[in-house]
């Protein structure tokens, strides 16, 4: 069906939900290139706002969109953006759209005829065009080089998809409020438990900025906000459900993080056993030292074998913390609605 005919039918073919938590500087340009995308397609804008604290909903307050703001800031997280949107959406379809990121007016047309064509798709991305490519945190991503990324079918739809409203329907909700990352996994392993597929199409979708902080005060920032619990968070939510085998056959780092957890164990039992205190030293430090030594081989940097090592134990612990972690059973997001400011 085309943009003319949903016109006449008085429906919304698009729902783009742009998720923002203080992105002043990029706001503008990322509802500005929504409204330009759907467009071509017939729809609307809707702004999730976690409470941002900066211009960012002033700024949106100037355009022609839906703003819908969280209440309660306790609950800001990763997951509680999209399903706050969500529940505004009147699309049959929905695209999710970080505040950091342009949408490319390209893609909509060809993923919409895309999913029309493909009944059993749940959902389908484009490629991701990073902006912020000299950061250790985009030079790791890229070295995974992830197959979900890559054109065909994929195990899910990191960095924005656009999803069957009814697809989102047959497994009760689009975004886990819950997590604090791995919202998009956890969606994707939901919707494939229930036999649907997931797409990325060959065609440019989005311009994302992404992270400009320096590594290690990345790191920290994800530790304080609970980001670095995600993995632990989407296993907690999946236990006894048929989407749990899915995330331990697809979350490759998952081994990574078990693997590490495992390293611990022997770092805290040597220092406890009945050997004499030389053998104990230098078996305690080898043990230290094996895994950033393998990887400056492996990477041929010591600077890049640091990080990874330390991401990966920063990581292993927020494993242990989402797990523990307690969960709000809550369906309804507890929202306002602001109305934009017609004096613009």
């Amino acid at each position: 069906m085309n943009k003319k005919q949903h016109q006449e039918q008085n429906t919304c073919l698009v729902s783009i939900i742009i998720k923002t938590l203080n992105e002043e500087e990029k706001i503008a340009t990322a509802i500005e290139s929504a409204l330009q995308a759907v467009k071509m397609v017939g729809g609307e804008v809707i702004l999730a706002d976690s409470l941002s604290t900066d211009k960012t909903v002033e700024i949106a307050q100037k355009y022609p969109i839906k703003i819908i703001q969280l209440i309660n800031p306790n609950e800001r997280c990763c997951g509680i953006g999209p399903q706050l949107g969500y529940q505004y959406a009147q699309g049959e379809f929905v695209y999710i759209l970080d505040g950091d990121m342009q949408m490319l007016d390209s893609f909509l047309p060809k993923a919409v005829e895309f999913m029309q064509q493909n009944p059993k798709a749940a959902g389908v991305g484009g490629k991701v065009i990073e902006m912020n490519t000299d950061s250790l945190e985009f030079q790791a991503r890229v070295e995974r080089a992830s197959n979900h990324m890559q054109s065909g079918e994929v195990d899910r739809l990191d960095m924005g998809g656009l999803y069957r409203k009814t697809s989102v329907e047959s497994v009760g909700y689009f975004s886990d409020r819950n997590l604090h990352s791995y919202e998009e996994l956890d969606l994707a392993v939901r919707l494939r438990a229930q036999g649907w597929k997931l797409y990325r199409i060959d065609t440019d979708a989005v311009r994302h900025w992404g992270h400009d902080a320096p590594p290690y005060q990345l790191l920290m920032k994800r530790w304080k906000s609970g980001y670095i619990n995600g993995l632990g968070e989407i296993i907690r939510a999946a236990f006894g459900k048929p989407h749990l085998k899915l995330i331990l056959k697809d979350v490759k780092e998952l081994r990574i993080y078990l693997a590490v957890i495992g390293w611990w164990l022997p770092l805290l039992f040597i220092p406890f056993c009945s050997i004499e205190s030389v053998v104990k030293s230098i078996s305690w430090t080898i043990l230290l030292l094996a895994p950033i030594i393998l990887m400056t081989i492996k990477k041929k940097s010591l600077k890049k074998a640091l990080y990874s090592v330390i991401s990966w134990n920063m990581n292993a612990a927020g494993l242990i913390r989402g797990i523990l972690s307690s969960r709000n059973s809550k369906k309804q997001i507890d929202s306002n609605h602001i109305q934009p400011n017609k004096s613009e």
